[in-house]
């Protein structure tokens, strides 16, 4: 049982991941992203999780710097956008986002979406990127059961995280069993469905019951699921209730009534959709 922000998922590869981080996601860079970033780490998150398209990397950058905690006891992930995808291009990308984070090396480097035809070539820049150093884990995002089964029928190195939407209303039941067999760490954005699930019925029964809020007991539920998570906030006080998770454990029915709420619901892209274009 996970019982503070310090404990830590281990992937494949020996690589401790924390069970939560930030999201900075639809975060303004400069002000905003930095004193979000540093209300998160000031308060012991150690996971930070940002991406090239969100356009905030050089103030999340500026608020690890501004932190003074060692680059080693930090976890920082970002993503390769659509229009870089192919091996020279995800390479030049990835070097853009490391001096734009100004940081020597990434924790966690994830494909943001799958593509169409791309994304093996892609993930060869990737194997490079890992073998190299540069990178201490390698993964992906929103990639659904047959795209991990075609990406791992010609790599070298199969992913070690896998990133996607997943909530109550979006359980994703079987690509979390098909993660946890291959070893693959699922990990969910948007955990809280933009805030949408905070006024479900159900959850704010269960919510009363543990005498948390309900954005803590989706968070809770996706812990004792196995999922990495990551909630979004630029308020102080909601980044500190958002870890405040530690302290209660759901029950076996209270677990099963969250999953039950199912409806295959997405807040973003159906990643078979999104791959147009690209």
């Amino acid at each position: 049982m996970q019982t503070s922000l310090k404990d830590t998922t281990k992937l494949y590869n020996g690589v401790e991941m924390p069970w939560i981080g930030l999201g900075v996601f639809k975060v303004n860079d400069g002000e905003e992203v930095v004193q979000s970033v540093k209300a998160a780490l000031s308060n012991g998150y150690k996971s930070i999780d940002t991406a090239a398209i969100y356009g905030n990397e050089e103030g999340v950058g500026q608020a690890i710097k501004d932190s003074n905690i060692p680059r080693e006891e930090l976890f920082i992930t970002t993503k390769l956008w659509n229009s870089d995808q192919g091996y020279e291009s995800t390479l030049n990308a990835f070097e853009t986002s490391i001096q734009k984070l100004g940081l020597d090396y990434l924790d966690l480097y994830l494909i943001h979406w799958p593509g169409k035809d791309k994304y093996k070539e892609t993930w060869k820049a990737f194997e490079k990127l890992y073998k190299d150093g540069r990178v201490r884990a390698i993964g992906v995002s929103n990639f659904q059961i047959h795209h991990l089964e075609d990406l791992m029928s010609s790599s070298e190195i199969k992913p070690m995280v896998n990133q996607v939407e997943y909530h109550p209303h979006l359980t994703q039941s079987e690509l979390l069993s098909f993660c946890k067999k291959e070893g693959i760490q699922l990990e969910a954005w948007s955990p809280l469905k933009q805030g949408q699930l905070l006024k479900d019925p159900t959850l704010e029964e269960i919510a009363r019951k543990y005498n948390k809020s309900v954005a803590q007991v989706i968070l809770r539920w996706d812990l004792q699921n196995g999922v990495v998570t990551i909630p979004k906030s630029i308020k102080e006080h909601r980044i500190i209730e958002n870890a405040n998770i530690f302290d209660f454990y759901l029950e076996d029915e209270d677990m099963e009534r969250i999953s039950g709420l199912n409806i295959d619901s997405r807040a973003g892209s159906h990643p078979d959709t999104m791959s147009i274009g690209f």
